[in-house]
């Protein structure tokens, strides 16, 4: 669990100076919920806005414990389930086309590290090369139309002026479910599930969750220096001296 607690710098823009509040055993609603309960109800009133990965568990523990906190579906990680899509579909297609893995030589296999790109990243000549790809054959129009998806909901999020991106975030809850193509259409089911937590990121000042990824890489660097721990509470402890804002 981090603080994830945001102030405006000089220039306006906002901070977030993360710090590790504790770290429990297990990955559960009943993990998260029972450390929530134990913090009583001065510290959960004082929660406005709670950011989390796409996991249902952590979600009902909110819902459990905090009255009025607002859930933030974190950016990452639904950038990450939208370029998740277009490798599904990419190896799905090319199965179908070859019948085998891909393989050098293969259209599909050339530009898989192209499709896990931005587009706004691509040179010319990549973008030349990944046409000539979806050119070879027909049926790779479906790897074309799962990547201009993905490239859409990294454009909302990408985009500066909040009233648009939250617009163009809106419409991709509205469409991407009625896509002919399965693996699309089943990530927008779930960001329809997940649609007020992942359209509040727009109305939030864009909280996300990369404070929490920059404090559990703190954590596994001092693991790792540490070779591993034997006793949880000596691996809490060490955590929380390196990660959580406290001294000796």
């Amino acid at each position: 669990m981090v603080d994830l607690t945001r102030h405006r710098n000089k220039s306006g823009r906002w901070v977030v100076r993360a710090r590790l509040l504790d770290l429990v055993p297990g990955r559960s609603k009943k993990a998260y919920a029972d450390w929530l309960a134990e913090r009583g109800p001065a510290f959960r009133e004082g929660i406005g806005v709670a950011a989390l990965d796409p996991f249902g568990g952590y979600k009902s523990a909110i819902d459990d414990q905090f009255a009025d906190a607002v859930a933030v579906l974190d950016a990452f990680h639904v950038v990450k389930l939208g370029t998740a899509v277009v490798d599904e579909v990419r190896r799905r297609v090319q199965q179908d086309t070859t019948g085998h893995r891909g393989r050098k030589g293969d259209p599909l296999f050339g530009i898989q590290t192209m499709l896990r790109a931005g587009a706004e990243n691509l040179t010319d000549r990549q973008l030349q090369r990944l046409q000539e790809a979806i050119n070879a054959d027909e049926r790779h129009e479906e790897v074309y139309i799962a990547w201009r998806c993905a490239q859409d909901l990294r454009a909302a999020y990408k985009q500066p002026n909040p009233k648009k991106a939250l617009a163009a975030a809106t419409k991709i809850v509205e469409v991407f479910h009625t896509c002919p193509i399965p693996e699309v259409a089943r990530l927008g089911r779930t960001l329809r599930k997940w649609k007020d937590a992942f359209l509040a990121y727009f109305t939030t000042a864009r909280a996300s969750n990369g404070g929490t990824e920059a404090v559990n890489g703190i954590i596994e660097l001092h693991r790792r220096l540490a070779r591993g721990y034997r006793n949880f509470e000596n691996y809490r402890l060490r955590m929380l001296l390196a990660a959580g804002g406290l001294t000796q």
